[in-house]
């Protein structure tokens, strides 16, 4: 099929689609780029450089018959012969880009072209012109007594494609002599160096901590830039108070530039190999080990939960960053040969596009890790989207990604709250959202997000039951229902928020206080500590609230751990190991997610009365027994109807590579957020091709594969 022509009767080359840009330079970098793609220049007409800029095309057009015309009949001659196309017409394309709200926005006045497309960028007088980097050289090689010649001959040794000859490097002496260096900026070129992924190890990354030290930035292709709102939140210590950081409200301006970032670099990413991608998660590995105790640290000072906790989450993100390293044999189709005569079929994965992730605050680096770092493995672009309460974690990973060799644009990090998180959900670029958060949330997300027919999985609130037979180990019991109970401040997703003693609590109440005593509650940094502060004092103020109620409606407050102080941190959100006894099915505090260290007890006669109290609440995803009994725990994992089973031991965190969360509401969306199916193939699109190489004799006399 032929090209499609323009207006003035050429091939057709397509303008560069409009966006928002961080900057100028960026701005003219990506029509520059588009532009050669496109078979022309571009060069700058106009610019004031805080205010806009106009690009035109210096692709150097057709020429235009100037020569008069001679008219016969009249006696006067035109002594004065001028030759046939001796004036260039200039070429109509125009594209501005104009300063807005601080952001970039190129618009196209004109998109047509009256000229072909160039074939070899080495004919264009563009590839003789010289960097400014190069102009500086060659002012430097001048005041040291360098001839041209000399000048040339250097400058090739570090740029071997450099087409400029020695009257080139005599006019830039001859304007640098005479001051004129506002002439000498008429050398730069707009066209873009060929080199594969340029724009990899040349980020121009600035420090994510601002003018504002305390103001977390935007990651906006692959540049930390401050947002323009002045709407913004406080980041407080849970155990001080003090303001850690200040996040903004991100415009929508500015969000959208994000996306049009990661889409811009998504064509160059997914066509990088597997295994450079896989080399990238490599190098993003040993950074995270190497920083791994900053980590913890920003985790705690941010989200209160002591060092340790914050140190095995960041191991626990670890585990799917070791896991994308070896992506590329999970990256993998199926192939059916000779399906027909001739006839071969496969099928292939591609990355899905633009992909955006969700995250809580309950795990500021786990879960951001399970996101970006398997969906731009796969060879996807992504915006993230840290909670509002603890995004330091987040910046600190993408600093980290930039360092290993994350492309700009390829990771980008947009702050805010629902107005952010309902432009995710309707923006039509992009393609996938993975969403943990709230049940309320995580239900708005689905519906939204679906109905603009978006891949979409979301992971809201959980609850885990430990049933407690009256055989069971004692000390490996109790150990566990404090750990698990009690352990980062009940913020787990593993976390054991009720215990069913079966044939009654008194057995196993007085063992479970002394357990519950010994846990030493203070601020995370503090080296003894093994219960930090909860996140802020809503938090607590909600979970009181919870324990009040149960104790209205009947229950028991075995342990009250509402009114604890903790020395040197008055006003810190600590709240000490809460128990609840005589819990009952219809209580709230049984039918709520409490994201606290509150343990609820209740009571059953047998092991059945505990299995339809576990199935009859939607909400529970994980079980466990404690038991001696083989019988009576094959029993509970045949009949009990949850995700996950733990039988001696408390339900875990998953493994990469093994799915985890089951199909109760916890849970709506495409895929399970682990294993296979919830990474590679939620990241990723099947694609099925046939071919055959044979006659077209072959496939006409065996119609099987063709069909009726």
């Amino acid at each position: 099929m032929d090209a499609p022509n323009s207006i003035y009767g050429h091939p057709q080359m397509l303008p560069p689609p409009a966006g928002t840009f961080v900057d100028r330079e960026e701005l003219i970098k990506y029509v520059g780029e588009f532009a050669l793609s496109q078979g022309y220049i571009v060069t700058i007409k106009q610019s004031k450089r805080d205010k806009v800029v106009v690009l035109g095309c210096d692709r150097g057009g057709v020429y235009r018959n100037r020569r008069k015309v001679v008219d016969e009949s009249s006696e006067v001659q035109n002594t004065r012969q001028r030759k046939t196309c001796s004036r260039l017409t200039n070429c109509p394309f125009e594209a501005v880009g104009k300063k807005d709200e601080g952001l970039w926005v190129l618009t196209v006045r004109n998109g047509a072209h009256n000229h072909d497309p160039i074939s070899n960028i080495a004919e264009h007088p563009s590839a003789r012109r010289l960097s400014e980097n190069e102009v500086l050289l060659i002012k430097e090689m001048t005041e040291a007594g360098l001839k041209p010649r000399q000048i040339l001959k250097r400058l090739h040794q570090t740029n071997p494609t450099l087409r400029s000859t020695p009257k080139h490097v005599y006019n830039v002496k001859a304007k640098l002599r005479q001051g004129n260096t506002a002439a000498v900026r008429n050398f730069r070129s707009l066209a873009p160096r060929t080199a594969a992924l340029e724009n990899n190890s040349q980020a121009a990354v600035e420090p994510g901590r601002q003018r504002n030290s305390l103001r977390v930035s935007n990651l906006i292709g692959g540049r930390f830039i401050d947002s323009q709102s002045f709407a913004s939140i406080d980041v407080l210590n849970p155990a001080t108070q003090e303001v850690v950081s200040r996040v903004p409200l991100t415009t929508d301006e500015e969000f959208k530039a994000a996306v049009f970032a990661a889409k811009r670099a998504l064509p160059a990413w997914q066509s990088t190999p597997i295994t450079t991608r896989q080399g990238i998660m490599f190098k993003f590995h040993e950074l995270i080990q190497r920083d791994i105790d900053k980590l913890s640290i920003k985790i705690t000072s941010e989200h209160g939960k002591v060092l340790k906790d914050a140190y095995d989450e960041v191991l626990k993100g670890l585990e799917v960053v070791e896991h994308a390293c070896g992506l590329a044999v999970l990256h993998v189709g199926q192939f059916t040969p000779n399906v027909s005569r001739g006839v071969d079929t496969y099928s292939i994965r591609e990355p899905l596009g633009v992909c955006a992730g969700i995250c809580p605050y309950e795990f500021p680096t786990m879960i951001p890790l399970w996101m970006f770092s398997i969906a731009i493995t796969c060879g996807n672009t992504f915006i993230l989207r840290p909670s509002e309460k603890a995004p330091g974690a987040s910046m600190m990973l993408a600093e980290l990604a930039m360092e290993a060799g994350v492309p700009n644009g390829v990771l980008n990090i947009v702050h805010g709250t629902n107005d952010i998180i309902t432009a995710i959900c309707d923006h039509e670029d992009i393609k996938a959202i993975s969403f943990v958060g709230s049940t309320a949330a995580g239900a708005l997300v689905h519906s939204r997000a679906s109905a603009h027919r978006k891949r979409v999985q979301t992971n809201t609130s959980m609850k885990n039951i430990a049933v407690v037979m009256p055989d069971a180990d004692r000390d490996a019991t109790l150990n566990a229902l404090v750990a698990f109970g009690f352990g980062s401040g009940g913020h787990k997703c593993i976390s054991i928020s009720t215990a069913v003693f079966i044939g009654g609590f008194g057995p196993w109440e007085d063992k479970l206080l002394e357990r519950v005593r010994q846990v030493k509650l203070n601020a995370g940094t503090e080296v003894e500590s093994e219960l930090g502060p909860l996140i802020s004092k809503q938090a607590k103020d909600r979970i009181c609230q919870l324990v009040q109620r149960s104790i209205e409606d009947g229950a028991r407050l075995v342990v009250d751990g509402r009114l604890v102080a903790v020395a040197g941190y008055n006003e810190g959100n600590f709240m000490g190991p809460t128990i609840i006894s005589d819990v009952t099915v219809n209580m709230e505090c049984y039918k709520e997610e409490i994201p606290g260290p509150v343990l609820l007890c209740m009571q059953a006669n047998s092991v059945d009365v505990a299995i339809n109290i576990i199935n009859e609440n939607k909400y529970i995803t994980g079980a466990s027994i404690f038991t001696a009994s083989g019988l009576t725990a094959r029993k509970f994992q045949s009949e009990v109807e949850v995700g996950q089973v733990g039988v001696n031991v408390p339900v875990s965190d998953p493994l990469p590579f093994t799915s985890y969360f089951g199909s109760r509401p916890s849970f709506a969306g495409e895929v399970n957020v682990d294993g296979k199916a919830g990474m590679v193939h939620f990241y990723t699109q099947v694609k099925r091709v046939t071919q055959q190489w044979n006659t077209i004799h072959n496939t006409t006399t065996d119609r099987g594969i063709l069909g009726p």
